[in-house]
């Protein structure tokens, strides 16, 4: 793979590259669209692979924002164009990765010192490549490390890069900024703390800890002394990443084993320690003799409880059967308005009955079989569905809580997966829910 020897870190640049991607990714998508609408299929598949890959490696020079995008939308691969979502596959682990004299400045910047002067062994081409960071072999003392090394201004371009982002994706959603401010508020915080390595090292030694207990749940082990704002030092785990593990060869037994651990690790997270891992894409975790080893803390999400209780009080299966506390649920998370009137509030009751009877069925039995192939399907029809709901004029504007943002990528994400996986799990509402905390 060819290396990088600078990432463009002005804004006239950033902009420039990016202008002409995001034109086409709105044309592609749309297209796409609509060719699904009338069950037609392309003919025009040179193109897009063509375009696909003009805009993929365009992303990937960038790196920061651009790339993160590309590694978000990757976590559905039905939200996309083929040729788009096998491109931007890439960004979950084997983006261009930079040329090593810009990690040795790094390393030169954080600690003073060469990789060579704090390792017994560093790799000079990088093991994998992602949105923020890269990451390289190491080791010392018979022991391997990998260590993630920020690409240089990333942290620096990314508000430069969701500024220029933002208004593509309203235009193509047809949304007003002022609808959605919250929201794009609440994604801006999470990308910037992703920068943030001295945080992602505290979240990772705490959220690994407070999570050791799980069944076939495994964290490498993180090291301080040789991490810093930039730079962040781990275990080096060999294993097979969850989306070739899900498409390979393994016995249903293996797959049930895998995707119970994951329930288990973000059931743990979201419903007892309140804080969870909220980018759930296949490049973070690894499949290691039969154990799933969960990586990358850089995003993470702090439920706050009065929120909490809000937002998944609709797990309760009681609740729906209740017309006044359904109404009262659903107005508690600002997506009933007062200002709703009993035409507008009926469409939009009916749309959350819809979505949620679908979306907490996983929930409602002792065990529930994700590779059943209507599950998914039937999340991506009402999610069609509920979108062109949304558009409705009337319907248009800031519905929901931003905490909510989050929450939803993560389930939707761990939904995914273990769709992928095929995998039947044992499941139990969380306790919090049974007791009404």
């Amino acid at each position: 793979m060819i290396e990088q020897d600078s990432i463009e870190s002005t804004r006239l640049s950033r902009v420039a590259a990016m202008a002409g991607t995001g034109v086409r990714i709105g044309v592609n998508y749309l297209k796409h669209y609509g060719r699904r609408a009338v069950g037609s299929a392309s003919d025009s598949d040179v193109l897009q692979e063509a375009n696909a890959k003009a805009v993929y490696d365009t992303f990937s020079r960038l790196k920061g924002g651009p790339l993160k995008l590309a590694q978000m939308l990757s976590i559905d691969r039905n939200l996309l164009p083929p040729a788009y979502a096998a491109q931007f596959a890439k960004a979950q682990y084997s983006a261009p990765p930079l040329s090593y004299p810009l990690v040795a400045r790094t390393f030169r910047r954080e600690f003073g010192k060469e990789p060579s002067e704090i390792f017994t062994s560093f790799s000079k081409n990088a093991a994998h490549g992602a949105s923020i960071g890269q990451v390289h072999r190491a080791s010392k003392e018979g022991r391997d490390y990998a260590v993630k090394v920020q690409y240089p201004g990333v942290a620096d371009s990314l508000r430069t890069d969701i500024s220029v982002l933002k208004p593509i994706a309203l235009s193509l959603l047809g949304l007003k900024e002022r609808d959605v401010a919250e929201y794009l508020a609440e994604i801006e915080v999470r990308l910037l703390e992703e920068t943030d390595y001295a945080l992602e090292l505290r979240r990772s030694m705490q959220l690994s800890s407070q999570s050791a207990q799980l069944k076939n749940v495994r964290f490498a082990t993180y090291y301080p002394e040789w991490s810093s704002a930039r730079i962040l030092t781990m275990d080096w785990v060999d294993g097979m990443t969850l989306d070739k593990f899900a498409d390979g060869p393994a016995s249903q037994a293996e797959r049930n084993a895998v995707g119970q651990a994951l329930w288990d690790f973000y059931e743990h997270q979201v419903h007892v320690l309140r804080v969870f891992h909220a980018d759930p894409h296949p490049g973070n975790f690894l499949v290691k003799e039969g154990q799933l080893w969960v990586l990358d803390f850089g995003c993470t999400k702090a439920l706050e409880e009065t929120f909490y209780r809000k937002q998944f009080r609709f797990l309760d299966p009681t609740l729906a059967e209740d017309p006044f506390r359904f109404n009262a649920a659903l107005a508690a998370l600002s997506i009933v308005l007062p200002e709703d009137g009993p035409e507008k509030r009926a469409r939009i009751v009916a749309l959350c009955a819809r979505s949620i009877r679908l979306l907490a069925t996983p929930f409602w039995s002792d065990s529930f079989d994700f590779g059943d192939p209507a599950f998914l399907q039937a999340i991506y029809e009402m999610g069609e569905a509920n979108a062109r709901e949304q558009q409705s004029a009337d319907l248009k504007g800031r519905r929901g809580s931003a905490d909510s943002v989050y929450v939803h990528r993560a389930y939707f994400g761990l939904y995914s997966l273990l769709s992928r996986l095929r995998a039947r799990i044992d499941v139990s509402l969380p306790e919090s829910i049974k007791s009404g905390t």
